[in-house]
């Protein structure tokens, strides 16, 4: 197959109709995809689930992550690997790395069920469930656990079909899936009262609509053709996509600890403070969504870009990926800070969208502890798309260890340490404080290997 009469228009269009063109339909399926976590939390909340519902989705969250740790780790690792081959004319590996990913992505997805199943409840423990929200966390969960299989493969397999050179089919497959989820949620919920059960089954009918529809690209993709040998995972093909894709999973796994922590500092601090634990677990659940989205917007952009990037860096067409680092970057710094205004000035508009609480004893001391954590925990935002966007855009150009090394200062080096050591002087709100101050130590980490990054395109 003729790669270069394919996908040659990545090294000759304008950059700025390149973006266009692949980060819409990325923001778009990533945005989608985040919706499948912040309906449910917005039909929960304002549901007779109340508090209790968000901060039993709270602490399931942490699987979630898990997931897309594995997913994502695979998806970029192949989608990247598959535009180097592209930009390489290498017409060998590509097939490889494309069976091997959906191999894998497969067995991991059942191992994983495998282990965690056994010990969900303990585990929902260590995620911070309390007594009051404990089964319907548990109830959530159960159901979640069982399609995780598709769970996997549906955060897979899209990555690699925008890297095929369809962002739009990817998208549209995303979107059927989370339309399923946003149509089945109010009529589980509210018509049939089938509780948290009814929202896990909403989410997994959405992701089985979206893991369908995007296994039959398969079928008929542009740029390489699938066989049985190609689901036979190759050891070097393996090798390299798990390096390439080594980035995106340590921001999971990051991602996965820092949440757990929080979780079991919001419950210690909280406990103790006037708010209560379950308090402070719904409203830092309401922020992470929350924040997923607004990262979601930038990830959209560097990661639609990332065949651009991939080929560009394959073709040696360095002035080209200087030129889409500096257009990516303004539009990352513009989504940061206008959410930065919204939070600041707006953050009891974001907080009821996902409900007013109704089974708690202090409903002020909720909208209290709601309006600082938004104010002040999401304070420097910008820094934290700019962060995540150059972890990314490293990844996609073939330098996993600077992705890696951005990806782990602000999360492991700083935030960490920080939620530890903080509210011992400052209480709960030492938690909030935290997050701020890592950011603003980690960009400046950041603006380091992106200027030798850029020096070294030569």
């Amino acid at each position: 197959m003729d790669y270069t009469a394919k996908i040659h228009y990545l090294g000759e269009d304008p950059i700025s109709r390149l973006m266009v063109k692949f980060s819409v339909p990325c923001v778009l399926s990533l945005m989608v995809g985040a919706l499948y976590n912040v309906v449910d939390q917005m039909f929960i909340g304002n549901s007779e689930l109340s508090t209790l519902g968000n901060a039993a989705t709270g602490v399931v969250f942490p699987f979630f992550i898990l997931a897309q740790a594995f997913a994502w780790c695979f998806s970029n690792g192949c989608a990247t690997y598959l535009n180097i081959c592209q930009g390489q004319n290498d017409t060998e590996n590509a097939h490889k790395v494309v069976g091997s990913c959906i191999t894998l992505t497969i067995l991991v997805s059942l191992v994983l069920m495998a282990l965690i199943f056994p010990f969900r409840s303990q585990l929902l423990l260590f995620f911070g469930a309390s007594e009051r929200n404990m089964g319907l966390a548990t109830e959530y969960l159960n159901l979640i656990l069982l399609f995780f299989p598709t769970l996997l493969l549906s955060n897979m397999v899209t990555g690699i079909i925008s890297a095929d050179g369809s962002p739009n089919f990817s998208m549209a497959a995303l979107l059927l899936g989370a339309l399923t989820n946003i149509i089945l949620d109010p009529i589980f919920i509210f018509v049939l009262k089938w509780g948290m059960t009814g929202a896990a089954l909403a989410t997994v009918m959405g992701q089985i609509v979206s893991c369908v529809i995007s296994l039959f690209y398969f079928l008929h993709p542009k740029t390489f053709r699938l066989s049985p040998e190609s689901f036979i995972p190759a050891r070097t093909v393996v090798k390299s996509m798990l390096r390439l894709g080594l980035a995106t999973f340590v921001t999971q796994i990051t991602l996965l600890i820092i949440t757990v922590l929080s979780n079991a500092i919001l419950v210690q601090y909280g406990s103790i403070s006037h708010y209560g634990a379950d308090i402070p677990i719904a409203v830092m659940g309401i922020a992470a969504k929350v924040l997923t989205i607004v990262i979601n917007l930038v990830v959209g952009i560097v990661l639609g870009c990332q065949p651009i990037i991939s080929y560009n860096m394959g073709a040696m067409k360095y002035d080209r990926v200087r030129r889409l680092y500096r257009y990516i970057m303004a539009c990352t710094i513009t989504i940061g800070l206008l959410f930065t205004l919204l939070f600041q000035l707006a953050p009891d508009f974001v907080i009821g969208l996902f409900g007013a609480p109704t089974n708690i004893p202090n409903p002020e001391d909720y909208w209290l502890f709601a309006t600082k954590t938004f104010r002040i925990y999401l304070m420097l935002i910008t820094c934290t798309c700019i962060i995540k966007m150059n972890s990314i855009f490293f990844q996609a150009a073939g330098s996993p260890v600077f992705a890696l090394v951005s990806s782990v200062v602000r999360d492991i080096a700083c935030f960490a340490p920080l939620i530890v050591i903080l509210p011992r002087f400052m209480g709960i709100d030492g938690m909030l404080y935290a997050a701020p101050i890592s950011d603003l130590i980690a960009i400046l980490v950041t603006a380091f290997f992106t200027r030798s990054f850029l020096k070294s395109l030569h």
